[in-house]
């Protein structure tokens, strides 16, 4: 999960709609939901971190520090569900990148340096929120070959596409641009974590997703 730097409110008071904090949060984040990474080019939402609709958070309905970006899938499984910070990572406070481990099978479990310290319960319930641990869904074609309509099987493309990038740039290591491309084809997918991952041994390329 991509640490997120939001920086200041744009505004010296609170939003008066939330709504009109999006055009800030997308130009300093990007078109991508804060939780699962997918790039999101239409109907991506001003997320509450904890939810608007309960009486103990309504005043935070404006708080530029309440704001994230989610993704229907996201939001959905957050619902109205009451967010108690202390028990869970949120990225734009939290190591989420260090705590969280990318899997090849498109699943997401704590990362060994999560569990050394103790926070594999604030993990799993991080996951469990946002429902990053669902498993994934049985949707074949009429061909048999299945389609990724859930963000598993999604992870996985995605997974599979920056091991055909690695591949690339290992083929052909006198080719300079293809290092820029592959960054492009990252930033137009979206699942950082993912990338970050396939690259780990390559300190430019992990410099040049950052």
């Amino acid at each position: 999960m991509r640490p997120i730097r939001r920086g200041q409110s744009p505004l010296a008071v609170d939003f008066a709609d939330f709504t009109h904090a999006k055009p800030d949060l997308v130009g300093r984040l990007g078109l991508y939901c804060s939780y699962c990474e997918r790039r999101v080019a239409t109907n991506l939402a001003v997320e509450h971190i904890q939810p608007k609709s309960m009486p103990a958070y309504a005043h935070l309905a404006g708080c530029w520090n309440n704001f994230l970006l989610g993704c229907v899938n996201c939001n959905s499984s957050k619902l109205t569900k009451d967010v108690v910070l202390a028990n869970i990572l949120i990225p734009d406070r939290d190591n989420t990148f260090h705590a969280l481990q990318y899997l090849e099978d498109g699943t997401i479990e704590p990362s060994a340096a999560a569990v050394a310290a103790g926070l594999e319960p604030k993990v799993n319930a991080t996951l469990a929120l946002t429902g990053l641990d669902k498993a994934a869904l049985n949707t074949p074609d009429v061909n048999g070959q299945q389609v990724a309509l859930d963000r598993v099987r999604q992870r996985m493309e995605a997974w599979l596409l920056a091991v055909e990038s690695l591949n690339d740039i290992v083929s052909n290591p006198a080719v300079a641009a293809m290092r820029g491309s592959v960054i492009r084809t990252a930033i137009a997918t979206g699942f950082f974590s993912i990338w970050m991952t396939v690259f780990q041994a390559d300190q430019d390329m992990l410099n040049r997703l950052v």
